[in-house]
């Protein structure tokens, strides 16, 4: 049998309920007994057992987590600074993915709920009109949106700005030359995130004086299997890229997986970045600097975006005596100057946006 906690107080000479202050509240033993305890704990291998400590004050210690998927680094990104945050917090972490499944959130979080997490980590195909939110506001459950951006000021969230980020991704490739820039996206009705990116795009190129072009949707969100042309995004697609005198001489991707899909299946109709089309992404997942050439991207902070949504339900689950309540965080981002974008030039004032000099 596992040793006991009276084994443990009988080893180091002290009392039942002194082991237990230590366990749960450690400041409130002296340095020395501390010290005892800790060194019968580990002579006999004691481990603690806080399923009866969270029961008595009604809390789990758990947070749920609901991401579209982990195919995704961003979301596993995030889940790393979660968890980071959740250990030395003494939290435990519980996550499911709902592979963009927009029917499947309000069943993951109900999975979550069923195990008594205290809070809820999520991020959701639309933050402003969600029937999963809604059940959590109206059973008064704590939560934290990741990387949405809703509406209602009320629902707490951590996140870049969206529409600034890829405001600032596509005028970099305006300041750069380019005047015929289109937008391909995963589908906008799996992704309020991919709906604000591209109310940026179109915020630069009216800002320069520009035409926007039609955005290009994917058929499906989960971009791993993406195929620019292919199955995914229409025969059309790809055809249109192929002919010199419809091709833009940018594209600005919802995110990094969808351009690096767009690199690899434009390439195998021998058009290559940034030789033919400059390609920007946006997440900058560490991939990205990996790949030859290295994608350009609007880069979002993701591991601390879990870290700070960790720390801010945590604050919305106990809170702290003080001026202080918990609030939404908009986070810095940055523009990765990658080697898939290089600069545009029009030569002998010809109208074709494709002929181009570097």
């Amino acid at each position: 049998m596992p040793p006991s906690i009276k084994q443990v107080a009988l080893q180091a000479g002290v009392s039942t309920a002194t082991v237990s202050r230590l366990l749960n509240t450690p400041s409130s033993v002296s340095r020395d007994t501390a010290d005892k305890i800790q060194q019968a704990i580990t002579q006999l291998g004691f481990r603690p057992n806080f399923n009866g400590r969270n029961l008595r004050a009604g809390r789990s210690r758990t947070i749920g987590v609901v991401v579209p998927t982990l195919s995704n680094t961003v979301f596993a990104q995030c889940l790393q600074g979660i968890e980071l945050a959740a250990r030395a917090l003494d939290y435990s972490v519980m996550f499911t993915a709902t592979e963009y499944h927009q029917e499947d959130e309000a069943a993951a979080v109900e999975l979550l709920l069923r195990h008594r997490v205290d809070g809820v980590i999520l991020t959701v195909a639309d933050a402003s009109a969600s029937p999963t939110l809604d059940v959590l506001d109206r059973e008064g459950i704590p939560y934290v949106l990741t990387y949405n951006q809703p509406q209602q000021s009320e629902r707490l969230s951590v996140s870049v700005d969206n529409r600034a980020a890829a405001h600032d991704a596509v005028a970099y490739l305006i300041a750069l030359g380019h005047r015929r820039i289109q937008m391909l996206s995963g589908h906008f009705h799996a992704s309020d995130r991919a709906i604000q990116r591209y109310h940026g795009y179109l915020d630069a190129m009216r800002a320069h004086g520009l035409t926007p072009l039609p955005p290009l949707e994917v058929m499906r969100h989960t971009t791993t299997s993406a195929v620019v042309g292919g199955t995914d995004a229409g025969v059309g697609l790809l055809q249109t890229f192929a002919d010199a005198r419809e091709r833009p001489s940018a594209l600005f991707c919802s995110n990094d997986l969808l351009a690096l899909a767009a690199m690899r299946d434009l390439r195998k109709v021998g058009i290559e970045a940034p030789r033919d089309v400059s390609v920007m992404g946006f997440d900058g997942i560490p991939l990205g600097e990996l790949m030859v050439p290295e994608l350009a991207s609007a880069v979002q902070p993701s591991e601390l975006i879990g870290d700070t949504a960790l720390r801010t339900l945590v604050a919305a689950i106990d809170p702290q005596p003080g001026p202080g309540v918990p609030a939404s965080k908009i986070l810095a981002h940055a523009i990765r100057h990658g080697a898939s974008v290089r600069t545009y030039e029009a030569i002998d004032g010809a109208n074709s946006p494709h002929v181009m000099t570097y």
